[in-house]
């Protein structure tokens, strides 16, 4: 898999089409956006600019709240089973360089460059937001949230928080080998519950996990509070190279994908070769379609099309 862009002509076509540019041959992305313009697989969505709003008398300025001082972990590390990380195929800290691995350094670079320029356009927290969805289960969006937090974490400048978001099937914690309690739900339906006191340290450096938590049939009207501002600001307060990962659920099978799309600054969505269909990624993109920047990862793919193997160059297989 893989969201790298090579450089075309417009007169004569690549020979040999990236993934990505694969997915924008089998998806009319834009079309699914309802966007004029070229294909174009990672183009962020657009927004009509709003009529300039007639200017309004001064008022009074309410007083700031009380930020609250930002807490430390205060759960013990946790260590990741990397025999069970090796054997589900994701990237193993400080494992041989694979073709997975340099995949998604391709990926990292394109997204961290991506919340660069969001930062610098005054996004704000949300710029430090990425959520990985799906249109449908078992198209990949677990397993390229994981690996993209894992790659992630070995960033000099960046740490990594990865939240399971996905209420009711949750399967990080699973995933890594590791066990929590307490997680973002319990943080959002309980103010006296300190999102800091839910997330997990690992025993891989720069990575963080906040599990799912209690279970509702109420996530979205959760998600869609105001507390939710609150929650999520504090998982990047003090942390100016964090990303947080969002793991959700499927969007065409539960509904706080799409609401949670709406407080991140960036729409990773997965979609399987061979099985996404056009008219499920076409209604999963019309549920994120707020979101600033949206792009396409093609899971899945039997073969590389360029012949690459970054794996072989460092002398390990896959």
């Amino acid at each position: 898999m893989t969201m790298h862009d090579p450089i075309r002509s417009p007169d004569k076509p690549s020979a040999t089409p990236s993934l990505i540019e694969r997915a924008a041959d089998m998806y009319d992305f834009r079309k699914g956006l309802n966007q004029p313009g070229p294909q174009l697989p990672d183009a962020p969505a657009a927004k009509t600019p709003a009529p300039a709003a007639p200017a309004a008398a001064p008022v009074a300025a309410r007083p700031a709240a009380p930020v609250r001082p930002r807490a430390a972990f205060t759960l013990p590390v946790a260590a990741i089973d990397r025999d069970q990380m090796r054997e589900r195929a994701f990237i193993v800290p400080d494992g041989p360089v694979t073709s997975i691995s340099e995949e998604f350094r391709i990926i990292k670079r394109r997204l961290l460059a991506s919340i660069q320029a969001e930062a610098n356009a005054g996004l704000g927290p949300a710029a430090q937001r990425i959520l990985i969805c799906s249109a449908q289960p078992n198209e990949g969006k677990t397993y390229s949230a994981i690996n993209l937090a894992l790659s992630i974490a070995t960033e000099q400048d960046h740490d990594v928080l990865l939240v399971d978001a996905d209420f009711a099937k949750p399967s990080i914690l699973s995933s890594l080998g590791i066990e929590g309690q307490r997680g973002l739900m319990d943080a959002l339906a309980d103010p006296d519950v300190a999102v800091e006191d839910c997330i997990i340290p690992t025993d891989i450096r720069g990575l963080s996990v906040l599990p799912a938590g209690r279970q509702t049939n109420t996530d979205s009207e959760y998600l869609a509070s105001a507390r939710t501002l609150e929650v999520l600001a504090r998982l990047t307060e003090g942390h100016p190279g964090r990303i947080v990962i969002f793991d959700s659920p499927p969007l065409l099978a539960a509904s706080p994908a799409a609401t949670l799309a709406q407080h991140v600054g960036h729409a990773l969505l997965v979609v399987r070769a061979d099985v996404t269909s056009e008219r499920a990624l076409k209604d999963a993109l019309g549920l994120i379609s707020d979101c600033n920047q949206i792009q396409l990862l093609l899971n899945g793919v039997k073969f590389s099309p360029s012949g690459r193997s970054f794996g072989s160059y460092y002398g390990y297989g896959e």
